[in-house]
């Protein structure tokens, strides 16, 4: 993986001198065709059994989160819905205009972690 350097200021120190860190190069998109071809190169499945499969998983994942599921992918990891709200001093008093926003959390699992750490890195 290639990596560039940016300079930041720390969160916490705002007037400190600005560091160099690392951040992803971005190789491109792989899209969903790209990743069926890849699949259906290594099984005996065709691109568009495979393109199918992903496909009606993409559509079905939303359904699922949104009654309170968590989607455990083997050992890729675990999709959940979190939500970002406004506290108030009394229960009562709460509505879901408190609520601001859904986003989905994306847990790897120890499996995922543990490959992803021998990746090679490389300066752009």
């Amino acid at each position: 993986m290639k990596y560039k350097l940016i300079q930041k200021v720390h969160p916490t120190q705002p007037d400190a001198p600005r560091k160099h860190y690392a951040i992803p190069v971005n190789a491109g998109k792989f899209t969903l065709r790209n990743l069926s071809e890849e699949i259906a190169a290594r099984t005996s499945l065709s691109r568009g059994d495979i393109e199918n499969v992903l496909t009606t998983l993409v559509e079905t994942m939303p359904v699922m989160l949104k009654v309170g599921l968590s989607i455990k992918l083997g050992n890729f990891g675990t999709f959940r819905l979190n939500l970002a709200s406004e506290g108030v001093d009394n229960a009562d008093e709460f509505t879901t205009a408190n609520i601001k926003g859904v986003k989905i959390i994306f847990t790897p699992s120890a499996e995922m972690k543990q490959s992803l750490k021998a990746t090679p890195l490389e300066q752009a």
